[in-house]
């Protein structure tokens, strides 16, 4: 079974308990399922040799070509049954992943063992009485709090219950904890969550790396807070406006191409609230919505006083903090739309679906520079303000921290604005990095720090082949520290840029690099021994022998801006590019084919409007995604 029917069949799904990425369901649902999803669970688990006494819950990934099993052997016996084992099967590696919690002192628990089984059931009543317990009591309104053994009880005794030995719930004979209420009197005072930035804001800044603030569109900053994004993009020309409630209520709000909700929802305490509030910002969207939140686990929830589905922080703001999983959730069910992941905590909505379509084939692109305009002078921080920081003022590590992946290193001052800020909070940005570290993943600095020193090996070895050689002292101060950070010395740059360059002159690398392109890549088509074919917007995904080798071409033809497809040639040196009337059309006719004959550096050009017949594009999902 390949993903695409492994997919098609898990959406088909309507029993078990239904998650934004995944689907939880009993062993006992199988034969509920679709037959030939029904037929392959089992011969997975054969394959592996797991036997179904040892586990009981199946997780099928909605995204993903993964299952889980989940051992949980008190299923039956206990209501809120500990999960002991677990299989984590990667379908497409046909690799597994275990993890053991049998000894765990505090380990996840189920809840709401009814949503797991079939409507037909016969147990499924009786495990609802349960539900109905807690829920009776308040158990299950904050469920960030509840995942663990240990958290399920704490908030058991809180309100005031004990569980008996069957698993009910009783009222406790000794006086209980207090009950948390919230913690200050008077309202909540939102007008302080707006916080002061010196740069562009993380959601606005990722649309400007993928040119969505060039000034074609126009952009609504939906609790624009004190204004600073504004003022950025004001700087830049760009036709903005802004509202919120509490800085700027008088404004006029009207229609934009791209609406901001930055960092809004996650502080409005009310559920229906915030639900009415993405509404409005999506119903101001022309083409698409931009939605942050903050993202936090059940450890912020431990060290905050609890509100409702929140915490209430130290300055008597309320703050939802949400997993990716969740956002995901509550965005797609608020709006019935589906999302696209920015990063995490950030996610757009795109009203125009061939706007989403451009959107998805530019982000396989390098990112665009940004050029911060607008600034403020840095405060000194106390001792105290420093310690809390990370937690009030989470965007500034954020800032730091996509602006390291933007570099693929650590910045000097001037790379970032808010240096003062940061080196006061941290000491230094190595132990900022180190902070850094902790809170995100590592591996996307990895990633960015191996594009970036590629992307410069691309650079100098297609300066060997213009036979241009720039001296060091007159190159621009970035591209000096890049030198140095990736490289160390000038010329083992240099170096090993020409033995790149020199590299892609074999026919073995060139065929090796195709296979690992048409591995690598969303789309493509290999052809043998003979040629690669793949959308010019997946060029800079591909190995960076493939990129040079084309790039050697294109620097004899010029701009790519026409092209849709290239096929680099395995055997014969040459490289061909694809031009098409409208490569949006379902079926597009090429116009124009160019080879460019490297050895003999020449061009050849056949025009299919006057000279041959336009040729029909039928399998054009090969190459996009």
């Amino acid at each position: 079974m390949d993903f695409h029917t492994y997919s098609k069949l898990v959406n088909q799904i309507k029993l078990g308990k239904q998650l934004p990425e995944a689907i939880y369901l009993h062993q006992s649902a199988l034969e509920s399922l679709p037959e030939d999803l029904s037929n392959f669970i089992p011969k997975i688990t054969n394959a592996l040799k797991i036997e179904n006494r040892r586990w009981q819950l199946l997780k099928l990934s909605k995204r993903d070509f993964k299952l889980s099993l989940l051992s949980y052997p008190s299923f039956t016996e206990e209501p809120y049954p500990p999960l002991a084992h677990s299989w984590t099967i990667d379908l497409s590696k046909l690799s597994v992943r275990e993890a053991d919690y049998a000894k765990s002192e505090n380990p996840p628990i189920l809840h709401r063992r009814e949503t797991f089984l079939s409507a037909e059931h016969p147990q499924r009543s009786y495990f609802n009485e349960f539900t109905k317990e807690g829920e009776a009591i308040g158990l299950y309104e904050n469920t960030r709090i509840i995942g663990t053994k240990k958290g399920w009880e704490r908030l058991i005794k809180r309100k005031g219950f004990y569980l008996t030995e069957d698993g009910h719930l009783e009222p406790l004979t000794e006086k209980p904890e207090p009950e948390i209420t919230n913690p200050f009197s008077g309202s909540i005072e939102r007008h302080k969550t707006a916080l002061s930035r010196d740069r562009l804001s993380v959601p606005l800044f990722l649309m400007a790396q993928r040119g969505y603030l060039d000034g074609k569109y126009t952009v609504l900053d939906y609790g624009c807070g004190r204004g600073d994004d504004l003022r950025e993009l004001e700087e830049h020309g760009i036709d903005c406006i802004g509202w919120d409630p509490m800085h700027r209520p008088e404004t006029d709000v009207e229609p934009c191409d791209i609406v901001n909700l930055g960092f809004v929802i996650n502080v409005i305490e009310e559920k229906e609230e915030r639900i009415d509030t993405l509404k409005r910002a999506y119903s101001f969207a022309n083409k698409l919505l931009i939605v942050s939140a903050m993202l936090g686990n059940e450890s912020i929830y431990e060290r905050f006083k609890p509100y409702k589905d929140g915490v209430i922080t130290s300055r008597n703001t309320f703050q939802k903090y949400y997993t990716q999983g969740e956002l995901r959730h509550f965005v797609e069910s608020s709006l019935n739309e589906d999302t696209v992941a920015l990063t995490p905590g950030v996610f757009a909505v795109f009203k125009d679906k061939l706007e989403e379509q451009k959107y998805l084939l530019e982000r396989q692109r390098s990112r665009r520079q940004w050029r911060q305009l607008t600034s403020k002078p840095a405060k000194v921080m106390t001792k105290k303000q420093v310690k809390t920081l990370f937690e009030k003022n989470k965007e500034l590590v954020e800032d730091f921290w996509y602006t390291c992946l933007e570099l693929g290193r650590l910045p000097a001052d001037d790379e970032f604005e808010l240096s003062e800020n940061l080196k006061n909070i941290c000491g230094s940005y190595n132990k900022a990095f180190a902070l850094c570290k902790q809170q995100f993943d590592i591996s996307q600095f990895h990633q960015s720090e191996k594009q970036r020193k590629e992307d410069l090996l691309v650079y100098f070895a297609l300066g060997f082949f213009n036979k241009k050689r720039d001296a060091y002292n007159r190159m621009p101060i970035g591209l000096q520290r890049d030198i140095k950070a990736f490289f160390g010395k000038y010329s083992d740059a240099r170096e090993q840029g020409n033995e790149l360059l020199f590299s892609v002159s074999d026919i073995n690398v060139i065929y090796e690099a195709c296979v690992e392109a048409n591995k690598l890549l969303p789309a493509s088509e290999l052809n043998g021994q003979h040629d690669l074919m793949f959308h010019k917007d997946y060029l800079n995904m591909c190995p960076i022998e493939l990129r040079v080798y084309i790039g050697c071409a294109t620097q004899l033809y010029g701009e790519l801006d026409s092209v849709s497809l290239i096929k680099p040639h395995i055997l014969s040196g040459k490289v061909s590019l694809m031009v098409y009337d409208d490569w949006n059309k379902e079926v597009p006719l090429l116009t124009e084919r160019i080879k460019i004959k490297m050895r003999e550096q020449d061009i050849d050009f056949f025009d299919y409007v006057g000279e041959y017949e336009p040729q029909p594009l039928l399998n054009k999902m090969t190459y996009t995604i």
